[in-house]
Formats: C-alpha cells, structure tokens, sequence
C-alpha cells in the first residue's frame, strides 16, 4: 500500500488505465445513449487514455505532479468525444492540484480532485448533471469529507463515492432510466479511478460489468431522428489560440449546437468539441479565434446506419461510404512535403522527426481515408512503430492496412509514384514497397549538442551528413554537405535525385541541384519545396 504517489505509480496507473478502458471499451459503448445513442464513449476514452499513455512513455519526469501534467496534455490533445474531452479535463485538474510536487499525499489528491471537478464544469458549456460531471464532484466531495488524510483513505472514499454517484445517473436523466443504463461517461471515470485505487492499495478493485440497455437501442436511435432538436454533426478540432480567443469561440459555439466542450493544456492548446448542423460556421469560429487542425467531423446518421446494419448482420458492420476503395496515408514534416503528397491524392497526417504524430492521430489519418484497404506511409524510423500500433487498432475496426515501412520522406514520394489502385491490392504493396526500398535517401541536419557519432565527435552547430540515418560526414556548409552526400549516393548508381528543401533553405537546394545539372548530367534531378524543419535538405536518389 502506498502513502504517496511517486512519479513510478503515476506511469503504472495510466498503463492500467489503457488496459483496463480497452477491457471495458465494448460494455462503455452499450451504455452510450446519451447525448445520442453513437455508441462511441468507451473507443473514445479509449484513444484519450492511449494518447495520454504515449506521452507519458515519452516523458523523463522524476516528480509525480510533472509526469501527471504530461498525462493531461497527452489526454487533451488526443481527446476523442464529448467524454474524452470531460476526461482530459479531470486530468488537468488532477495535475494542477499536484502542481510540481515529487510525490502526492492525501492532501494533494484532496486538492486535485477538487481542480478536476472545477474544471471539468467549467468546459462543458451547459452542464447536465447525471452524467460524469455528477460523478466527479460526488468524488471530490467524498474525498474532502475522508474519515482519514492518508492516501488511500482519501482514495477509497472518493471511489466508493463514484460508484454509488453512478449508480444514480437513471435517477438524474430520464433517458438513461429508460434505457435501463448509467451513464457512459461515468463508467469510464470510474474504471479510471479503479485502476488508481488498485495501484495505491495495491488490491485489485471488485468490480461488476454495469447494466447493459434494457430495451433495443434502434427505438431510441428512431426517436432521434425522427425530428428531435439535437443536432446532426459533431465536430472536433485542435486549436491552437489564447485563452480569450477560446472563450470567445465557446460563446460563439454554444450558440451553434450542444454537446460543447472546450479544453485546454494550459499552453495554448485547446481541444474542442460541438455538436452542430452548420458544420461550416463551427470550423470558421475556429478559424476566427486561431489555427484550428486535425479537425474531425462526424455525421451521426451514418454511424447509426453502420449499427443499424450490424444488428441486421450479426457483425461489426462500417458505413459504405467510410469502407470503399484503396488509398495511400502519408505522414508528411512540413507544409510543402504535405501538399506534394495532397497532389497525388494522399491523406496526409501532420507529423514528422522531433513533431511525430500520435498513434490516435495517424489512426485518424487511416480511417479518415474511408477506405476499405489503405497503404499506410510512416516516412521517418521513429514513426513506424506507432504506425504499426494504429494499423494494428485500425485493423480491428475492418480496414485493410498494409504499413510500407518508408524511413525518409523522399522514399515516401517514390512509393506514392508507382501507386496505382488498379492493381491487386497485394501486388500493388509490393511495388509500392519495391520503389521505396529501391531509394536510397540522405539527410543534411545541424547538430544541436556536443556528441559522438559513427563519423567522429561533433559540436553543436556543426553540419551533419546522414545516410539512410546514420551520419557519415560532419562539416560546417549545408551546400558543401548537400553535394558530398549526393556524390556518394550516387556513386553507388542511380538515374534519379530529389532534393527537398527545409525551411529558409532554397537557395542551397537549388546549388545542389546545379551542381548535380553540371556535375552529373546523366543524372535527372528534381527539386521542391518540402518545408520539413531541422533538416535544410532530405535528398532521395533513385
């Protein structure tokens, strides 16, 4: 049993939380019947809680409160769904109530669960209560009121006081008591809890599978669209905005639809979530407060077509128009590497070295293709693995995805341009992953810290020349460094160069390309505007 939590037990609950959600992810979507019956809310807290996994695996915090505020931020920014966002937000209060302490006591979970319930209402533009803002505040009311101050004490006051508030969401909402259902959103808080108090008692906590719907779900679909006043679309973006802009944008929204969300990391960075009917007007009020992205809408009739089509089937069934055809998923680094792969009608996932993209974010990209198979390009080592786990999620939702493992976006380019969905699927893999494979790429970067590497020591400032990712030259010239590693590409054969140009390095792409014209003028060289940043040149030769 443990009096305090150390930054080890924060990593092993939010483990836990993972696991335990994706165990309970199928029982949270039957509950789902409120706001609308989508039955959604468990694969949402799902991707939440593995969004806020993947940045608690990338931080190196040795304090509880700091691992904790990595947690949120991962929560937030991978928010999935009116309740992943509600989530997030119990997270950040959580954080900011252990600010930067080393190791929390019951104090500090009193505390945090207080900052969690303030802030979780305060996102919600009209809070409703039976739902998992009712659960989180008799939680922290509970912990307040603990016989005793030490830690799991307080712990297990505050759990007991969320099971038995859930067990009192039909009694608040009459669509849940109709239903014969809690709350969606409240059972995922509490298997959340769950995993926390069974980390800090070190017992693992009894539970019961909560109450599956009483009645068939399709007669509480029907009453919805049937001419109800709820709204049709639900609409999810990132913003990036100050926190007067996105107060603004939540009045604006509120007066748009329901369901409204809006949370932030505290740097910045909100998630915000709305059910609409004006799609449109939704994303230009973001637009308006600052640069909305990774926007995501959702039509509910199809979702309720798919369920609708497998109760008739007896099998997960998708919507048509969400499962047809074959596409190409590519992560691009930098806006002119994204519209070069837009213009050969890729679906591009923001991300790249040192700003790679989430598992949650690249299974956005996958089943935001609406494709029944899709080639998924991963163009950097360090993303492949989280390429992997979202084929491997996305897999399990029915698409067909096939991960070419592209290590360079220049090898990411030479697949793209012997695609041809024409083709078997299988085969077109192939010669998808021959062409790659077949591209040989170089990489000129700055060092950024003194280091050792296989061609010697390096300063920082210096330039490095990399092939196929490790550094094999160090200079001081990014043109110097750019011409040497094209001799030395193409000194082992090849017909074909591209150079990529980084940010505000044009004009030393364009040397290197007049050296190739001049130098090498059995050579075809190509040249564009990548944009990619920390690398003033990526040059792929084929």
């Amino acid at each position: 049993m443990l009096d305090v939590l150390d930054a080890s037990a924060v990593r092993r609950w939010c483990q836990a939380a993972v696991e335990s959600m994706a165990a309970h992810r199928d029982e949270i979507n039957d509950l789902n019947v409120y706001p609308i019956p989508d039955g959604d809310t468990g694969t949402n807290l799902e991707f939440t809680l593995r969004s806020a996994a993947e940045a608690v695996a990338d931080d190196r915090s040795a304090s509880a409160g700091e691992v904790l505020r990595a947690m949120a931020q991962g929560a937030v920014l991978g928010a999935r769904g009116n309740s992943g966002a509600i989530v997030a937000q119990v997270l950040c209060g959580l954080a900011d109530g252990l600010a930067d302490a080393d190791k929390a006591d019951g104090d500090a979970l009193v505390a945090g669960l207080r900052q969690a319930c303030e802030l979780a209402y305060a996102a919600v533009a009209e809070p409703v209560e039976g739902t998992v803002l009712s659960v989180i505040r008799s939680c922290a009311e509970a912990a307040e009121a603990a016989a005793e101050p030490a830690l799991p004490a307080v712990l297990v006051a505050a759990v007991r006081a969320a099971e038995e508030a859930l067990r009192r969401t039909p009694e608040q909402l009459d669509v849940l008591a109709r239903a014969g259902v809690v709350d969606a959103g409240g059972r995922g808080l509490v298997v959340l809890l769950h995993e926390l108090a069974a980390v800090v008692t070190g017992e693992p906590v009894t539970d019961s599978p909560a109450p599956r719907p009483s009645r068939d779900r399709r007669a509480l679909q029907q009453a919805r669209e049937a001419g109800s006043v709820e709204y049709g679309y639900e609409v999810q973006y990132l913003l990036e905005a100050s926190d007067e802009a996105a107060g603004r944008l939540k009045q604006e929204l509120a007066a748009l639809g329901d369901s409204l969300v809006v949370v932030g990391t505290g740097s910045g960075l909100f998630t915000v979530h709305v059910h609409v009917n004006d799609v449109g007007a939704a994303i230009e009020a973001g637009i308006e407060a600052g640069r909305p992205h990774r926007i995501t809408v959702v039509r509910f009739s199809d979702q309720l077509a798919a369920e609708s089509a497998a109760d008739r089937s007896g099998v997960a069934a998708e919507p048509a128009n969400d499962r047809s055809g074959v596409a190409l998923v590519a992560v691009a680094p930098g806006e002119g590497l994204a519209d070069l792969f837009r213009s050969e009608g890729v679906l591009v996932v923001d991300g790249g070295p040192t700003a790679n993209p989430s598992t949650a974010e690249v299974l956005d990209g996958i089943l935001g293709a609406r494709a029944a198979q899709v080639i998924l390009l991963p163009n950097a080592a360090a993303v492949g693995g989280v390429a992997e786990l979202a084929a491997q999620q996305a897999r399990e939702q029915g698409v067909v995805v096939a991960v070419v493992p592209t290590k360079s976006p220049v090898q990411g380019l030479a697949a793209v341009a012997v695609h041809d969905e024409q083709r078997r699927f299988e085969d077109n893999v192939i010669a998808v992953a021959e062409a790659a494979a077949a591209t040989r790429f170089a990489e000129v970067t700055i060092a950024v810290r003194d280091s050792l590497t296989y061609a010697g020591r390096c300063s920082a400032g210096d330039v490095l020349g990399l092939i196929d990712g490790e550094v094999v030259e160090i200079g001081n010239d990014v043109v110097g460094m750019g011409i040497s590693l094209v001799n030395r590409l193409v000194a082992a054969g090849g017909e074909l160069v591209t150079v990529l140009s980084g940010a505000d390095s044009g004009a030393a792409a364009e040397a290197v390309v007049e050296h190739v014209r001049a130098k090498l003028p059995f050579v075809e060289v190509s040249s564009y505007v990548g944009g990619q940043p920390h690398y003033p040149l990526l040059i792929g030769v084929e």
